[in-house]
């Protein structure tokens, strides 16, 4: 649970700014998102291997 203190004066805009600053950072969302639909490990594991591969070749045309 996020605790955002909030100041005596504090404008309420700036309070919430903070929370959803710091709701981004715990990756609630990221997390919750991942868990509505189940993928296989060997699917996630091919991802992984694609994204690898895309990136390299990005990096091996940057050289060039």
């Amino acid at each position: 649970m996020l605790i955002i203190p909030v100041k005596d004066g504090e404008n309420i805009d700036r309070a919430l700014k903070r929370f959803k600053r710091k709701f981004d950072r715990t990756g609630t969302m990221r997390q919750l998102r991942k868990r509505q639909a189940f993928s296989k490990p060997s699917i996630e594991r091919r991802a992984q291997i694609q994204k690898a591969q895309y990136i390299q070749h990005l990096r091996d045309q940057e050289e060039i």
